[in-house]
């Protein structure tokens, strides 16, 4: 039996907390995805970031090899700790305002502020953290699989009880 592309997607972003996706239309083969701003549904965000934050996957399968496109919606004064990754990160501001900064703290007065239409790129194992004071959208751009790596263990939501949260 053949096990369909948009099968194994569905049980990854399941697996990721991002079931529903709008990425269901993913585009097979020689054809396009066209994704209206009404379509893009949103879940809940994987466990491995804070609570709140929301995901949508516009294409591809964050949890296999290649191109992976995804928005986050971030809740207001939302702290993403510091952290990197094993791959290559580029982010465009959506809507709101994102603060991205560098290094092993998080340093507010040393972070840069972008605005809608920003631009940033992160290469791999990159040391760096992210913050909002209001209601954020993000675009995130990589090549697959999606991991994310806390400098700080204890940053880790996963490793935190239910009832501590940032």
């Amino acid at each position: 039996m053949k096990i369909s592309r948009r099968f194994v997607f569905s049980l990854v972003c399941a697996f990721l907390g991002v079931a529903g996706s709008s990425a269901r239309g993913l585009a097979q083969e020689h054809h396009h995805l066209v994704v209206p701003v009404d379509k893009v549904q949103w879940g809940p965000a994987p466990p491995i970031l804070p609570p709140g934050a929301q995901l949508a996957v516009l294409e591809g399968n964050p949890g296999a090899k290649g191109p992976v496109v995804m928005r986050l919606k971030l809740p207001a004064n939302y702290v993403i700790p510091p952290h990197w990754h094993s791959m290559h990160e580029r982010i465009t501001v959506i809507s709101g305002t994102f603060t991205i900064g560098n290094g092993d703290t998080v340093d507010r007065k040393g972070s840069q502020v972008l605005a809608a239409g920003g631009f940033l790129s992160l290469p791999a194992q990159m040391h760096h953290y992210a913050w909002v004071k209001d209601p954020t959208v993000v675009q995130i751009n990589l090549e697959g699989p999606f991991d994310l790596f806390y400098v700080n263990a204890a940053d880790d939501p996963q490793k935190k009880g239910p009832s501590s949260t940032k």
